[in-house]
């Protein structure tokens, strides 16, 4: 059964929310049969499936085919779709990118960063949105752990208070000190979700490449619970032995 936004609220400081990362029809099939409870479309697609450098090359159009292809195979779970980078240069903008996004699939959006007057303006629209803080990849200059110094975590405070004063319902805290994460999580009456930032959120959630083990690299906050990779290449080498000495077909 899908999950609505009043559902995830009601979750806050209760059992924890499930969420990982999907791009295609058949792993969205796998997720929803496992229970998990969202179903994160992130622009984590660009590095881990399409070869991009970073997450700022990913489009419209990228985010538009994926969702689609994910609500093709989750159809009663609830779909994050990620506003990829300079799709909210204003609010117009940001308005119409989000319709899109819901229009392709999605239940709801993500908005990485302080971007107040957008979420305002998208929730306004009736659409829900995510926030996302501590770490944003879209405009990192690396991936360095975020909220090492008074400054910075007197920002990340400032700043989750104003993504969820916007109207979102969840918010998304990456790569943080676990001590900042809980106070983030503590100050705040929307569910949190973390990732590399310490089991005292609401939920976590990890790339679904980097839990499989499918590449050949994982951020060091991540676990791998299998090494797809391997398996992929087993497969590989075994067909290629078959075929060469005519075992298959």
């Amino acid at each position: 059964m899908k999950l609505s936004t009043k559902d995830f609220i009601a979750r806050k400081g209760q059992t924890p929310i499930t969420m990982l990362t999907a791009y295609t029809t058949p792993i969205a099939k796998c997720l929803e049969n496992a229970g998990i409870e969202i179903i994160l479309v992130g622009d984590s697609l660009g590095m881990v499936e399409m070869g991009f450098e970073s997450t700022q090359q990913v489009t419209m159009e990228h985010m538009e085919y994926h969702i689609g292809a994910v609500r093709r195979g989750a159809p009663n779970t609830h779909i994050i779709g990620d506003m990829p980078y300079k799709s909210t240069q204003n609010i117009e903008m940001a308005i119409t990118n989000a319709k899109r996004l819901i229009d392709a699939g999605a239940d709801s959006v993500k908005i990485e960063g302080p971007e107040v007057e957008n979420i305002k303006a998208i929730v306004n629209m009736g659409i829900a949105v995510v926030g996302h803080t501590g770490l944003t990849p879209q405009t990192a200059k690396n991936f360095k752990q975020v909220g090492n110094t008074q400054e910075d975590v007197a920002r990340l405070k400032q700043d989750t208070q104003s993504i969820c004063n916007a109207g979102v319902f969840m918010l998304v805290i990456e790569h943080t000190k676990p001590s900042l994460a809980s106070e983030l999580s503590a100050s705040v009456t929307v569910p949190t979700i973390g990732i590399g930032a310490g089991n005292e959120c609401d939920g976590q959630v990890l790339v679904i490449n980097d839990a499989a083990g499918l590449g050949d690299y994982w951020p060091p906050f991540t676990k791998q619970y299998a090494q797809v990779s391997e398996i992929y290449a087993d497969v590989a080498k075994q067909f290629k032995q078959d075929v060469e000495t005519k075992q298959f077909p």
